[in-house]
Formats: structure tokens, C-alpha cells, sequence
């Protein structure tokens, strides 16, 4: 016979409950309901005056990958996030490995290196747009080039990515200060008995003991950057040379869906999106057996 809750369980139970009512509402009402929504919309064609959805079955999935223009948005977010998602979690790493020990300045650095994070992505858009401008920008004028930045359509997605590197890295770098905290500085000592040198000693101890971290950094990071529009939005214009070589799908989404009023359509982007990401999110579970280190 099951014994009866007291008073007290009940009481914990219940004040369980209201404290995370408000966190699982936004979760339902932020994430998972306009997700279900959204996969939903894929289904449909918007109607006239974007009224009366029609429903077309597997018509718009048909269509998207049948199109090249999602298949080019494709493409470029793929190559944004090759160069923004390695560079970004490497340079954080060492950043956090040199900023981990007892340097002078070393909270200051911290500081400077965070502060991209908090800044503007539109104040970041308009300071690098100067800084790439072909004519009278800072890095043409430095160096006495003359490289079309952003308006190159084969370099135009990689400029893009290094400023993606530029604003991340802050952000990384902490949360990897955050895993080195956990390390023993007694693994550093006896290493360094045994005559390792620093990178010794980052690739055998560092790595190993906070690959967690790291794996959660890179999952997070490629997420991430799958979803880039912003920048991209901000920094690139319809009259821009490149602007079909920067495309993104979540600016495709953005087009389709509020420019040109065909949720359907967009909704559809965005769902293959996902599928691709769950994909990529998917491999790195399987692969990260081999090489994080969970103790």
C-alpha cells in the first residue's frame, strides 16, 4: 500500500511547479509553438492579400529543392559557418589558455575581448562596413590595398565571417575560462616536471580535460552559425554585386516570408534548415565518443 505524501511533499511539489510554470510557458509559447506553427505553414501556400491558406501537401519542398536560389543560400551559409565556427572556438581557446594564467592586465584584456558581445549588431555592421569600404576604408588605406571587401562576390561571405569571428570570440573565450577553472593545476605542475612545454601541455591536458566544453561551444557555434542573417542583412544591399553569393536561408526565410508575404514558402526554408542542422547536431553527438572526455 503506497503510503500517503505529507503535507510538506505536497507543498514542495506544488511550489516545484510554480517556479518553473513561468520558464515552461516561454519555452511553449516562444519555441516549441511557433516551431509546430512553422513546420505547419510548410504545408501551405499563402492565399491572396496573404489571406485563406491553401494547403499543398509536399508541393513546397518539392519546389525547394528544386530550387537554385535556396540551394546557393545553402551553399553560403555553409562556407560562412567553415570559416567563422573552427576559427572563432581556436582563437577563444588560446585566448582563454593565455588570459587562464597570471598575466598583468589580465582583467582588462578579459574586458576588451568580451566587449564585441555586447555591442550592437548594428553599430558592429556600420564600424566594419567602414573598416572594408573599398575606398577610404581603414584596412585598404593600412595596408595600401585595394580589395572590394564586401562587395567581392567571391571574398564578400568570408569578410563576413571573419567579423562573425571578431564579435564570438569574447563569448567563447568564457565559457572556456569557465571549463579551465575546473582543471587541477596539479596536472600543469607534474607535466611541467616531466620537462612538457605549453603546447605539450594544452593538447594532452587542456584539451582533454575541458572537451566538454569545447564540444558544447563547437555544437552551440554551429548552430549558430547556420542561422547567420543578420550581418549579412545589415551589410549587404540588393544592389550589392554580391549579395546573391551571401545569401543566406535565414534571409531567404526573411525574404520569402515578410518581403514577399509567401510564409508557405519561407516556412519551408526554415523547416530544411532545421533538418540540417538536427543533421550536423546529430553527428557531432555520434562523433563526440571519440573524443570528449567525460569524468
Amino acid at each position: 500500500m503506497k503510503k500517503k505524501p505529507s503535507s510538506r511533499q505536497i507543498s514542495e511539489f506544488i511550489w516545484g511547479w510554480l517556479f518553473i510554470l513561468p520558464t515552461m510557458a516561454g519555452l511553449i509559447i516562444l519555441n516549441i509553438y511557433p516551431m509546430i506553427d512553422t513546420i505547419k505553414q510548410s504545408f501551405y501556400k499563402t492565399g491572396d492579400f496573404g489571406k485563406g491558406n491553401i494547403f499543398v501537401g509536399l508541393a513546397n519542398y518539392r519546389k525547394v529543392f528544386g530550387d537554385a536560389e535556396v540551394w546557393q543560400a545553402l551553399a553560403n551559409t555553409i562556407k560562412y559557418a567553415i570559416v567563422e565556427v573552427p576559427f572563432s572556438v581556436v582563437i577563444a581557446l588560446l585566448l582563454a589558455v593565455i588570459l587562464n594564467k597570471k598575466i598583468k592586465g589580465r582583467s582588462f584584456f578579459r574586458t576588451v575581448f568580451f566587449l564585441p558581445m555586447v555591442v550592437a549588431p548594428a553599430a558592429v555592421a556600420m564600424v566594419w562596413k567602414w573598416l572594408y569600404n573599398s575606398n577610404f576604408g581603414l584596412i585598404n588605406n593600412t595596408f595600401h590595398i585595394k580589395v572590394n571587401w564586401i562587395s567581392d562576390p567571391n571574398i564578400a561571405i568570408y569578410s563576413i565571417a571573419v567579423i562573425g569571428i571578431w564579435s564570438v570570440i569574447g563569448y567563447n573565450m568564457v565559457l572556456f575560462l569557465a571549463g579551465l577553472q575546473e582543471v587541477p593545476r596539479d596536472y600543469y605542475e607534474a607535466a611541467s616536471l616531466d620537462g612538457a612545454n605549453g603546447w605539450q601541455q594544452l593538447i594532452h591536458i587542456t584539451v582533454p580535460l575541458i572537451s566538454p566544453t569545447i564540444f558544447f561551444v563547437i555544437v552551440t557555434r554551429v548552430i549558430a552559425g547556420m542561422q547567420v542573417f543578420d550581418l549579412i542583412y545589415m551589410l549587404i544591399d540588393l544592389n550589392n554585386p554580391a549579395w546573391k553569393k551571401t545569401e543566406s536561408l535565414v534571409y531567404l526565410f526573411y525574404k520569402y516570408s515578410f518581403q514577399q508575404s509567401k510564409k508557405g514558402y519561407g516556412a519551408t526554408v526554415i523547416v530544411v534548415l532545421l533538418a540540417f542542422i538536427l543533421i550536423l547536431t546529430v553527428i557531432q553527438l555520434i562523433g563526440q565518443k571519440k573524443w570528449v572526455h567525460y569524468e
